[in-house]
């Protein structure tokens, strides 16, 4: 049994490597800048192999509209303003505390278009459970406060020009 269950994890990882290879492709050497995303030309199908229940994370679909990602958390992020993309969140597994709106605290922007923060005042908590969807505009603080053991999600990242 247990080397069927290996089989099996192989047989993922070789399918989630044939049907993501955009993900290795986007993985530029050293130095060199990631190739600009390109439009979606065809249809992507991402098997419930591929994705694997998110419990690792991954870019399946990046475009120059949107990008279609996998996360997994075993604990708080850092608080996010992505001035130009619309987060769209689909909770698969677990629970979080993720605080959306107020004012976002010791914002620091190494990249004008994504500055992190240390802290929320005056946000809204929501109590994130499975099968939850939660949109953050554009522009928007957030952050996941509180994990207690993990959470996955997917999220369609909507990117304004």
């Amino acid at each position: 049994m247990k080397h069927v269950k290996q089989l099996c994890v192989l047989a993922s990882a070789a399918a989630v490597t044939a049907a993501v290879g955009v993900v290795v492709a986007q993985q530029p050497a050293r130095g060199t800048p990631p190739p600009p995303p390109q439009p979606l030309a065809t249809s992507r199908f991402l098997s419930h192999d591929t994705v694997a229940g998110c419990s690792k994370a991954g870019t399946f679909v990046n475009t120059p509209d949107y990008i279609v990602q996998c996360s997994h958390r075993t604990g708080p992020g850092v608080v996010e303003v992505h001035t130009k993309e619309t987060d769209v969140i689909y909770v698969i597994d677990g629970s979080a505390t993720f605080v959306t709106g107020g004012k976002a605290l010791n914002v620091k922007a190494t990249d004008p278009l994504q500055p992190r923060g240390t802290d929320i005042q005056a946000g809204e908590s929501h109590q994130l459970a499975k099968g939850d969807v939660i949109v953050v505009p554009a522009g928007q603080p957030h952050w996941f406060k509180e994990v207690p053991a993990s959470v996955s999600y997917y999220v369609v990242k909507v990117l304004k020009p």
